[in-house]
C-alpha cells in the first residue's frame, strides 16, 4: 500500500540551495519512494540558536510503500542522506548541512520516541507550513487543523519565498 509522505528539508552550511536541490535528488531515488512534487525554496531565520546563517527550507511529497518503507525505516533512510551530506547532531538547532523531518506518513499518529507522528513542532513554523501549502493546503494535520488555516497563525515569522522553480521535481 502506498502512503502519501511529506519531508522538510533544510540547511544553511556551505552552499544549501544547492544542497537541498541535491537532497531533493537523493529523495527521487529512494527505493520503493516516488518523489511527488517539491515546494518552492524559502529563506527563513534560524530558530533556537540565533546566531547562525539564515535556512533555506522546502518540502516534499512523496509516496511510499508502507509494506516496504514502513515509518521508522523510511525515517531511517532520511538520516543516512543527512549522514551523506555530512549531518552531525550533536547539538539540536545547531547550524547544519541538511536537516530531513519527517512530517507526516500518510494519517499515521504516533508517539513512539524513535517516530513521532505528526512532527510535533510543524504545526508552529512557518518554515513548514508555507512550502507545505502550496503541495497540500487543504491536508488536515492530525490534532492541529488544516496547513492553510495553520499558516495564517505563525503570519508573524519571517520568511521569503526565493525565485527559482523547482517544476524538475513535480512529477
Amino acid at each position: 500500500m502506498r502512503v502519501r509522505c511529506f519531508v522538510a528539508l533544510g540547511a544553511n552550511l556551505g552552499d544549501p540551495v544547492a544542497t537541498v536541490k541535491a537532497a531533493l535528488d537523493a529523495l527521487a531515488s529512494v527505493p520503493d519512494a516516488k518523489l511527488i512534487g517539491a515546494s518552492s525554496l524559502y529563506r527563513t531565520a534560524p530558530v533556537g540558536l540565533k546566531h547562525q546563517p539564515d535556512f533555506i527550507n522546502a518540502v516534499a511529497a512523496l509516496d511510499v510503500d508502507s509494506a516496504v518503507l514502513p515509518a521508522p525505516t523510511f525515517l531511517s533512510r532520511l538520516f543516512a542522506i543527512e549522514a551523506h551530506f555530512g549531518r552531525q547532531r550533536s547539538v539540536p538547532n545547531a547550524p547544519r548541512t541538511l536537516d530531513l523531518d519527517l512530517l507526516l506518513y500518510g494519517d499515521m499518529v504516533s508517539d513512539e520516541a524513535s517516530c513521532v507522528l505528526p512532527h510535533p513542532r510543524m504545526h508552529q513554523r512557518a518554515f513548514v507550513l508555507a512550502p507545505l501549502a502550496e503541495l497540500a493546503p487543504e491536508l488536515i494535520i492530525a490534532g492541529q487543523g488544516v496547513v492553510r488555516e495553520l499558516l495564517i497563525t505563525c503570519a508573524d515569522q519571517a520568511i521569503q519565498r526565493i525565485d527559482g522553480s523547482l517544476d524538475r521535481f513535480i512529477g
